[in-house]
Formats: C-alpha cells, sequence, structure tokens
C-alpha cells in the first residue's frame, strides 16, 4: 500500500526517497507512542492522510533546488517532512510553538537524513528570515495567518507562480476565504489525487 500509493503519483521517486518514505510509520508509530502527535485512528492511515496529503502542495508548486520553505504549524512535520524528501535540494525550516512536537520533527529528520530540514520551538512571528514560499496545512482561518507571515517573503521569485503562501485547507472555504480579503487561487486536490480522502481537500495560494 505505502510505496504503490505513493509510486502511482510520484513515479519517478528514487530508491532513496522511496526507502525514506517506507521509514515513516514506523518512526511515527514509536514518537506517537511516546508524545500523541497524529490521532490513534490517522496513524494507520498515515500515506494517505499525512504522507499523500502533504505531497499535495508538489502537484501545485514543484519546489526549485536552493528554495526556501517555512514550514509554519508544522506540529509532527506535515507537511513539511514528506515534501523535505520529495525535494532533497529545497531548504525547509519547520516551526512549530509547541516543544515537544518539534522534538518529534527533529528525531525523525534525523533519522531519515534529511540534511535540507531545519526545526525550532518558535512562533512563526519570530522567524526573521525570507523564504520563497511559506506552506502549513489548516492551524488556523486565513485571515488569522496571513498576518503572521506577512513580510516574510524574498523579493524575487524564480518558480511558476510568485512567492507566496500554500496553505492545506479542507472543506467549503467560501467565507473563510470572503472575511479574509485576499486574493486567492483555489486547487483541489481531487483534480491530482482518487482518493475519497481528498475530495473536500485544497491548495490554497496567496501571493507574498
Amino acid at each position: 500500500m505505502t510505496s504503490d500509493l505513493l509510486t502511482k503519483y510520484f513515479p519517478t521517486l528514487t530508491a532513496r526517497q522511496l526507502e525514506q518514505f517506507k521509514r515513516l510509520p514506523e518512526l511515527y508509530q514509536f514518537w506517537n507512542d511516546q508524545i500523541n502527535v497524529i490521532s490513534r485512528k490517522d496513524i494507520e492511515q498515515l500515506y494517505e492522510r499525512h504522507v499523500l496529503h502533504s505531497l499535495g502542495i508538489a502537484k501545485v508548486m514543484p519546489f526549485l533546488p536552493g528554495e526556501k520553505v517555512l514550514d509554519v504549524g508544522t506540529g509532527g512535520g506535515f507537511p513539511g517532512i514528506p515534501l523535505a524528501i520529495l525535494f532533497p535540494e529545497t531548504e525547509f525550516y519547520l516551526v512549530d510553538s509547541i516543544g515537544k512536537k518539534i522534538k518529534v520533527v527533529q528525531e525523525v529528520a534525523k533519522a531519515l537524513g534529511l540534511t535540507n530540514v531545519k526545526a525550532a520551538h518558535q512562533r512563526a512571528e519570530q522567524v526573521n528570515e525570507q523564504f520563497d514560499f511559506v506552506i502549513s496545512r489548516a492551524v488556523t482561518r486565513l485571515k488569522e495567518f496571513y498576518p503572521w507571515v506577512k513580510g516574510k517573503f524574498s523579493r524575487q521569485s524564480n518558480n511558476i507562480l510568485p512567492n507566496g503562501i500554500l496553505y492545506l485547507k479542507g472543506g467549503d472555504l467560501e467565507q473563510e476565504i470572503a472575511e479574509s480579503g485576499l486574493a486567492v487561487q483555489q486547487y483541489y486536490l481531487k483534480d491530482y489525487f482518487d482518493e475519497e480522502f481528498f475530495e473536500t481537500k485544497q491548495v490554497i495560494y496567496v501571493k507574498g
């Protein structure tokens, strides 16, 4: 199930990437038993609900070598860890305000040999660096999220979309988008993935 699901949508994965992805269940099971970062029922659906969901961002935005990506409210490392495996030459900075979750991220990244991941116990507002993209997964409403990261984007854009936010969200977002007052582009994950889980899932893009 694991590698089949990933190679179905990402057929060019290298042997090293596949090996790293295959190690995720055992690593998260181990850390979840000590620090509950993923709900018990979801750990059995790790590839679909966490790994593939995170990689939905890659379908919208293939990150480039040398780009810097900030993952806000990463929790146990989603979407940052799966994307860091997929894009080994892109730099990922994962932050969360809960220290024990960052410990899990650091240990998982270390076990996988991910040299392109840095993780810190930090709120987004405290980060003083510039990034090409900010990623996140349903941390809060768009209206609250945008001020946290406004002004953290590099001026030079090199990718297919200008530097900005790539936010994984689910459900009916019409009201949330309207109240944010932001110009957004919506990408529906059901256009990329067949599984029922993705029927209501989206990547929201906001220019930085």
